[in-house]
């Protein structure tokens, strides 16, 4: 588990220096828990990457025609709209970005879980992650400390002696903007909004206490299994809580 953490550690230090919000696009992601508290993860799909500057992450403007009051949000959107352009590599600095998220991908791949990482253009990754372990404390995915927020695709939170809760706000256009994330769903990330589109499977022969997909678990194999199907209109973000063994 700690690889883990030194895996997502690092991944959020890359975004961190390259300035970059991180949302998905298509995918495909499980996540298997069982009663005995082991636990596996994957992630297969596109991830978006928009540019965030220091007044995005709080939600402050700090410069702009005066119409808005100081400490007040900005109206007109912070994050770069992403997989609506083409870059223009004659420009220099879309030359230094492409490098540098070129970088990115190449260090992914090289931390444990990713099994590939590779850039595919405006500002898309396409991602292929496999983890797991044992749930001993809260697993997040991914983790971005050094620029002191979380914005988790998928939470695993331990609650209590015996209880897990799973909950995937990456996957929903539910993101408040009052925490200056810039919502998935406002008028400022329309594209990356748009661009969401995938499945969410979670495994378990643990008990179910709760769950938000109104079709509930079917059974099989491996126990229970709920799908959750993510499109740009998903508004709740697909949670359920567990109960493990002490």
């Amino acid at each position: 588990m700690h690889r883990l953490f030194r895996s997502l550690s690092a991944l959020a230090g890359l975004l961190t220096l390259s300035a970059c919000l991180v949302t998905p696009g298509k995918f495909e992601s499980s996540l298997d828990i069982r009663a005995d508290r082991s636990f596996a993860f994957a992630y297969k799909g596109e991830i978006l990457a928009s540019d965030v500057d220091s007044d995005a992450l709080s939600g402050t403007t700090s410069s702009g025609d005066g119409d808005a009051q100081e400490g007040e949000a900005d109206a007109s959107p912070t994050l770069m709209q992403i997989a609506a352009k083409e870059e223009d590599f004659s420009d220099p600095d879309a030359k230094d970005d492409n490098a540098q998220m070129q970088a990115i991908a190449t260090a992914l791949s090289k931390e444990k879980g990713f099994r590939s990482a590779r850039y595919v253009g405006n500002h898309r990754f396409e991602i292929d992650y496999a983890i797991n372990g044992r749930l001993d404390h809260t697993f997040l995915f991914p983790f971005n400390i050094d620029a002191q927020i979380v914005l988790p695709f998928v939470a695993v939170e331990l609650r209590g002696t015996d209880r897990v809760r799973v909950k995937a706000p990456g996957f929903a256009n539910e993101f408040d903007k009052s925490h200056g994330m810039g919502g998935m769903g406002g008028s400022g990330n329309d594209e990356a909004a748009k661009a969401l589109n995938g499945t969410f499977t979670l495994t378990t022969d643990a008990e179910i206490i709760s769950v938000n997909q109104e079709d509930g678990a079917e059974s099989g194999p491996q126990g229970k299994k709920i799908v959750w199907t993510v499109t740009p209109m998903t508004s709740e973000a697909p949670m359920a809580t567990l109960r493990l063994k002490p």
